[in-house]
């Protein structure tokens, strides 16, 4: 037991590590708030730009949301980072990964997006336009609100997943929460740190787990 903790809770090592970790984790918070964000709006706009049903539109738009929701965004990120450099275009591992993210990301918000607006009844943008609201502003004030709403729960559980993807960013040296546990565990031969980074990780995310959970019981309770 002795062992254990020597090994994975010293207190000694965790105190050293505590200012490093916490640097990370105020990167890995400015990362979210970055590609949460960007990939939530681009999703937003490939939703209603799905809502044209004319060919031209529709299937580059169905094109575009299988092949990001299909591509790794591991290997996306690294594709971009070691890939743009050769066009000449050379960005820093914070812009490469909201660029990544927000392309595989922007797909899958687009999707829950989409099939919120498409749980509107028709009827409510019908009656919308009839007292002089545009195409537009029966989006933005009658079926927007409505369709957030019906699909708040998987719009969290996405937002969760992107939280957690931040991770990857330590694979391009940005100095996020993870990264910055693996060079104090390559200091200190020890892994205390990464530990030290999962129970943030799950103190940052666990609220947004039950207030998940509490949203889906809500929805099943209201469709019985």
């Amino acid at each position: 037991m002795e062992e254990v903790i020597d090994n994975f809770f010293n207190v000694d090592i965790a105190a050293a590590a505590f200012p490093f970790v916490i640097a990370g984790l105020w990167n890995t918070v400015l990362l979210s708030l970055m590609v949460i964000p960007l990939g939530f709006g681009a999703g937003l706009g490939l939703a209603v730009a799905a809502q044209n049903k004319h060919p031209l539109v529709r299937w580059p738009l169905m094109a575009w949301v299988d092949f990001f929701r299909a591509f790794p965004p591991l290997v996306l990120l690294i594709l971009l980072f070691t890939g743009l450099p050769f066009m000449g275009l050379e960005l820093g591992g914070f812009a490469c990964v909201a660029l990544a993210f927000m392309l595989n990301n922007s797909a899958y918000y687009g999707e829950i997006l989409r099939a919120g607006i498409d749980s509107v009844p028709h009827g409510q943008v019908e009656a919308a336009r009839s007292t002089g609201l545009s195409g537009g502003q029966a989006m933005v004030y009658i079926v927007l609100p409505q369709a957030i709403r019906n699909v708040m729960p998987d719009l969290l559980s996405n937002t969760l997943e992107v939280v957690k993807l931040t991770a990857l960013g330590s694979v391009v040296a940005v100095p996020e929460l993870l990264y910055a546990a693996r060079q104090a565990q390559s200091t200190t031969f020890n892994p205390t740190p990464i530990v030290m980074a999962a129970l943030i990780y799950f103190a940052l995310l666990w609220p947004l787990v039950r207030l998940l959970s509490r949203l889906e019981n809500r929805a099943l309770a209201s469709r019985a």
